[in-house]
Order: C-alpha cells, then structure tokens, then sequence
C-alpha cells in the first residue's frame, strides 16, 4: 500500500492513478486493478444517493462510505473526501471530522475544498497526524457561488491566485492536490510550483496523475463532463442483464431446475 509519503515522491516519476469508489464491491475491483488511490468522493451525493448536488451529503453518509470503501481494500490508499461545512466552520469541529476518517473509518487521508480557509488548517491537520490532499480549480461545493460548474482560472487573476494558494497549501503540508476543471497551461504551471502531487480532473496532461469519477469511467453514469472518457459500458451491460431477468421470470424461464432443491420428506405437509 502507498504511503502519503510515496505519492508525494512518486510525483515526476510515475503517473499516479486515482479513482472514485463509494462501495465494498466497487472498491474491491479498482483496488485489484491496482490504482495508486481510491477518493470517497462526495460525489457519492450524485452518483449514488440521488441528489443534483454535494451539498446534502452529511458527515455520517460520508463515514458510511469511508468504512465500506476502507473494509474492502488492500493496496490502494484510500483518501475521504471532507463534506460541505463539515471543515472550516471551526477548527475543534473540523478536526474531529476529518479524524473520525481516520480513526473510525479506516482512511488514510483527508481530501479539503480548499480556499484561503483551510491552509492554516491543513497545517494543523497535518501536524496532528491528519494526511491532506488540498482541491483547487472547480470546487463543486461551491455551486451556488459558481452558479454551476464552470472552468476555473481562466484569466490571470483567478489563475494567479489558484497558483498562490497551492503553494500555500504545499509549504502547510499537503501531500497531493486535486486541479480541477482548470485550464492545462495552469495546472502544468502549478505541477512545476509545488513539490506535492497534483491530481487532475479536466486539467490536461501535465499533472502527476489523473482522477476520474468511477462511474464516469466505467460507463455507469447517464451524463459524463467533457473532460471524462468512459472506459467501458457498464449501464449498456446492466440493462441488458435486467431486461434478460424480467424476461426469463415472464417466460416461466427463470428459476429453472437447477436454480431449486427439493425435500422428500417435505411432500405430505399440505
């Protein structure tokens, strides 16, 4: 399994592969197909639980999440994504939910929406014990500031100061940083600034490694952002496979005699 410390210092050398998990089952096949990191996105609010947004999902769907993504891998490090208003409110509060990851959950690490609000925090949470991975660019929990998902750092200020604050969050000690929905001519000068991996998502090819989420890449989700490529066709196969069982059960095809047992001295009850 890698350590913060190896992803750190495999920055450069060898791509770092990441994916999303939210389940046992699902975490049990990208850890076998040997991704450096798994993230417990948030993203399970829209990938899973049924909202349009981040924003419902709660600290305690987050450590359901952790635990089941934790209990099933082996290899990969495994990074719980902090939800909306669970850090930065205050720092006591902060602490104990990013620690109830760790230490009741099975993470390795924490993953923060960052801004200037949390760099004094990742390095108190680093201090602690606490592995951060900071997360620039298109912060989905800033929906309803955005007024959407839009690219992010696309004028020189705002790419500025995208450059200044993963520094910062670099000196406070995060190990990695997600780049998110930024323009590649920024994350490839951002990868040069700092000494800690940069993850992207929709930041071009320069960053040290890539993350997508899992049912993006898998061909699971109905809609996909532009800068994802879908891997295989898992909704085609899933649909066909239930359409298969509807039809079997209709016909009377399904259970077959191999599918049943029988009992001889269960005959005379009725």
């Amino acid at each position: 399994m890698p350590t913060v410390r190896d992803l750190r210092e495999q920055a450069g050398e060898e791509p770092i592969t990441m994916l999303t998990a939210y389940d046992a089952p699902t975490a049990t096949v990208v850890d076998e197909a040997g991704v450096d990191a798994i993230l417990v996105g948030d993203s399970v609010g829209n990938a899973s639980l049924g909202y349009e947004t981040t924003l419902p999902v709660t600290v305690d769907d987050m450590a359901r999440h952790v635990g089941a993504v934790s209990r099933a891998t082996d290899d990969a490090l495994v990074v719980a994504d902090m939800p909306f208003l669970s850090i930065g409110v205050d720092e006591k509060t902060s602490l104990e939910n990013a620690g109830r990851m760790l230490k009741d959950e099975g993470a390795h690490a924490v993953k923060l929406e960052s801004g200037p609000h949390t760099v004094e925090l990742t390095e108190k949470m680093v201090q602690l014990g606490i592995p951060v991975m900071a997360h620039l660019g298109l912060t989905p929990q800033h929906v309803n500031q955005y007024g959407g998902y839009p690219r992010q750092g696309t004028d020189t200020e705002a790419a500025e100061r995208i450059l200044e604050l993963a520094q910062a969050h670099d000196e406070a000690g995060a190990f990695a940083l997600v780049l998110e929905h930024v323009p590649s001519n920024l994350a490839a000068q951002v990868t040069e600034a700092v000494e800690m991996a940069t993850i992207g998502i929709g930041a071009g090819p320069d960053c040290d490694g890539q993350v997508l989420v899992v049912d993006d890449a898998i061909g699971l989700s109905e809609w996909s952002p532009s800068f994802a490529k879908q891997f295989g066709n898992v909704r085609e196969e899933m649909e066909a496979a239930v359409d298969g069982y509807v039809d079997a059960v209709e016909s009377g095809e399904f259970p077959a005699e191999e599918h049943s047992h029988e009992e001889a001295d269960l005959d005379e009850l009725y």
